[in-house]
């Protein structure tokens, strides 16, 4: 449960898959994208909880294919999630790009540009059965996720209301 040292090529791929289109959006920021004044405790898990997991994917070898068994689906379902976060993505870079498209919900999971890799990364750590990335990908969700959120609520608050 606490994994086996090793080089893993899925923790790799997860990575570029979450790491390609956040180099292309650096690029492609929502239209008056201002990060604002971000939660400092929450600014403190989202950066621990990001090397936490990315070491965590690299370094332990249990995430690599072994032949098929019932926890297999929990890696299929790492790549579902991560599918639907490439998909998000793409319906990102062809709307408008406001602030509203980023932090949009997709197939009904909310601010999914957060939620989707986290979730990803959880299911990872159950297929691999790697007790740390479950805590990083925890770590990780409750500061990368609770970001997006306090952004969100900041746009919602923002944006006029309809007349009544």
């Amino acid at each position: 449960m606490l994994g086996h040292f090793g080089f893993s090529y899925i923790g790799l791929l997860f990575l570029l898959l979450l790491f390609i289109p956040n180099v292309i959006w650096t690029r492609k920021k929502p239209q008056g994208y201002m990060p604002g004044k971000e939660n400092k405790v929450l600014v403190f898990f989202e950066r621990i909880g990001e090397g936490f997991t990315v070491t965590c994917v690299l370094v332990f070898d249990d995430f690599n294919l072994q032949g098929w068994s019932n926890r297999c689906w929990w890696l299929i379902g790492a790549f579902i999630a991560m599918a639907m976060y490439e998909l998000w993505w793409i319906r990102y870079f062809r709307s408008e790009r406001k602030g509203s498209d980023f932090y949009s919900s997709f197939l009904g999971i909310p601010l999914a540009g957060a939620t989707l890799p986290v979730i990803s990364f959880f299911l990872l750590g159950i297929y691999g059965r790697v007790v740390w990335l479950l805590a990083a990908a925890g770590i990780l969700g409750v500061g990368h996720i609770g970001i997006h959120l306090q952004h969100s609520k900041e746009l919602n608050q923002e944006e006029p209301q309809g007349l009544s």
